[in-house]
């Protein structure tokens, strides 16, 4: 997690992930590609030099300032970030084949060369540099383009949940705002930062929302907007969920028990869905290698998916997904009071050991914060 960060706006995607919208991309030049010229100093950042627990993180003040590489990228000084479970699991190793794969394609690098590494995918800041492709995007600009009711810290916690509930929902899920209206939505995990997110966007969207945590989180889910609240501590689930009418949509952002009974709940035959966020994809390619690992992922999805649809439901995975336009609207509802980020805790950029132990800990109440700036 460093001070700064270079983002690559290569058509709908970003290394840091942030609010921005879609930008044009130039065929890159071969000369110049900086509205400045390249930096020679350093900043302050948390890397990791081995895959383990937190005791691996190791804060340096000599981490070298990134440069502008490509004509459409931009780096932004950074005020604030967020941690998601994903970046404790990779401090751990968790998708580091596909990690590698992504930053060194033809595979010459060296097992180990990736570090020291810096974890994060969430930031709010300010541009400080654009590359010279880049126009909709200037100095100055808050990265990017976020609400501007929100606080960069706000601002941080939400894209990287939000696009993951986002692409859930609508992307996989097929719904939107035009055809939610009154359709039975449960959700398995509500009270973390994608359940947060996604009981609010579906209120938006007018469904019936039936939110899963623990005692404890009932009274934050239902200021919300959750309808109903089931406490997953209070006995048994399948029990609890038989006396209440079947659903439509169910997204399961807690994985392994749950899939063995949650489709039992959705309504047969009417084009329900349930979609889960918690997948072995990137753990058989970890396990497996990178075309191994695809060929399970890709036996088990098939199987699972087949099994269900005889069965009279729709089943699914979802992943996190870069867009420029789901951000767009995202922020939109933000503008409109629709949705409002919820941060649990918000550490200094000295605590960022302690911020990855209270994520790595688990039981969310939304999102965790490190405040750099």
């Amino acid at each position: 997690m460093g001070f700064l960060k270079t983002c690559v706006l290569r058509r709908n995607a970003c290394t840091a992930v942030c609010f921005w919208r879609r930008q044009v991309v130039q065929k890159p030049s071969v000369r110049k590609i900086s509205t400045t010229s390249p930096r020679s100093t350093v900043m302050p950042a948390w890397v990791i030099d081995k895959y383990g627990s937190n005791e691996v993180l190791r804060f340096t003040q000599n981490m070298m300032i990134p440069m502008i590489h490509y004509p459409n990228e931009v780096i932004i000084k950074v005020h604030a970030a967020s941690i998601n479970p994903i970046d404790v699991n990779m401090r751990s190793g968790y998708g580091a084949t596909a990690l590698n794969m992504k930053r060194d394609p033809l595979h010459i690098k060296i097992k180990g060369e990736e570090f020291p590494l810096t974890l994060g995918r969430d930031v709010s800041g300010v541009v400080m540099e654009c590359g010279l492709d880049v126009r909709y995007f200037k100095p100055g600009d808050e990265v990017s383009h976020k609400p501007k009711s929100l606080t960069h810290a706000q601002a941080a916690s939400l894209p990287y949940v939000a696009l993951t509930a986002w692409s859930a929902i609508n992307k996989i899920g097929g719904l939107n705002d035009k055809n939610c209206t009154g359709k039975r939505v449960l959700i398995l995990g509500a009270s973390g930062g994608v359940g947060t997110f996604a009981i609010q966007v579906m209120k938006a969207w007018d469904a019936h929302v039936t939110a899963v945590c623990s005692q404890d989180a009932s009274e934050l889910v239902r200021k919300l907007g959750a309808d109903d609240v089931i406490d997953y501590k209070s006995g048994n689930m399948e029990e609890q969920l038989k006396y209440l009418k079947p659903f439509d949509f169910i997204l399961d952002s807690v994985g392994g028990s749950t899939e063995t009974w949650a489709l039992n709940f959705l309504k047969k035959w009417s084009g329900a869905t349930y979609v889960t966020l918690v997948t072995p994809f990137l753990l058989n390619m970890d396990r497996l290698g990178i075309a191994d690992g695809m060929l399970q992922t890709g036996v088990t999805v098939g199987s699972k998916t087949l099994k269900h649809f005889w069965q009279g439901v729709h089943y699914r995975w979802a992943f996190f997904m870069a867009s420029g336009p789901y951000l767009d609207d995202i922020a939109e509802l933000v503008d409109a009071g629709k949705i409002q980020p919820v941060i649990e805790k918000t550490f200094p950029f000295s605590k960022v050991p302690e911020a990855f132990l209270k994520v790595e800990r688990g039981h969310a109440r939304g999102k965790t914060v490190v405040s750099v700036v």
